[in-house]
């Protein structure tokens, strides 16, 4: 049974993801739109194997893309999903009876974050959980370059939904190291534009602290070494982060 809602996914080159995401999809609503920002690879034709509907767009940084896909929506309604994410089994159930009423709710769903084909339970990634079914006509994405939010009215009602999204967050260091130091550069010229300096604390005792933070204090050791490799990448694209910022500060 189809719902009022539509499912808004923005990608580029998830050829290897998009098929499993949409298979997560199948029958919860008759609008699936893909925002495709320039694939190369073949995440077009999966696309159109799957029959959803397809907008090739432009690239305007995270927060604008997702606005403008969310303004593309043919419902009001709307579950913001990426491409590297897929519904589990509770969570499709739960969207297939869910009463959409009142625009002022939001609903919030937990996160299952996987680093290759473990599933972490602890430090950084553990007990995620986010906002990503809400109505536009009350909630939308800000514009931020980098690290998009959703701006939520402090009015809104936030609802948990039951199950998980699975979230394929890297298949391997490569993949993750290249992701952090994309991630750490954008950041720190959004820093740089927003006024904000690199401090010697921040460039020195951040990314030590941030280790510290996640591997023992929020227990992701017991992740064993996908536990360490997560807090050591969080920690070096903080370091990255404030290096860049520092640099940028210099050259001006």
């Amino acid at each position: 049974m189809s719902h009022q809602f539509s499912i808004v996914i923005v990608c580029k080159n998830e050829e290897r993801n998009i098929g499993r995401v949409l298979q997560s999809l199948a029958g919860l609503t008759d609008d699936v739109l893909v925002y495709d920002n320039g694939s190369t690879d073949g995440t077009l034709t999966v696309l159109r194997q799957y029959g959803v509907r397809i907008h090739e767009g432009a690239w305007m940084g995270y927060g604008k893309t997702k606005r403008e896909a969310v303004r593309l929506a043919k419902y009001d309604w709307v579950l913001s999903i990426d491409a590297d994410e897929a519904l589990d089994e509770e969570l499709q159930q739960a969207l297939q009876t869910i009463s959409l009423t009142d625009a002022t709710t939001v609903y919030q769903i937990a996160f299952k974050n996987l680093l290759g084909e473990k599933v972490l339970r602890w430090g950084e990634w553990g007990g995620d959980k986010h906002i990503r079914l809400f109505n536009r006509t009350n909630v939308n994405w800000d514009e931020a370059p980098v690290h998009e939010s959703l701006t939520i009215p402090p009015s809104a009602v936030v609802k948990k939904l039951p199950g998980f999204i699975l979230h394929r967050t890297v298949k391997d260091t490569v993949e993750y190291s290249n992701k952090m130091v994309k991630y750490a550069l954008l950041n720190a010229q959004k820093y740089y534009a927003q006024g904000k300096k690199s401090s010697w604390l921040k460039r020195y005792v951040s990314p030590r602290f941030t280790f510290v933070k996640h591997y023992i204090f929020g227990l992701g050791f017991l992740d064993g070494w996908e536990g360490l490799l997560s807090a050591r990448m969080t920690a070096f694209y903080t370091f990255l982060k404030y290096a860049r910022l520092y640099e940028l500060w210099r050259k001006s």
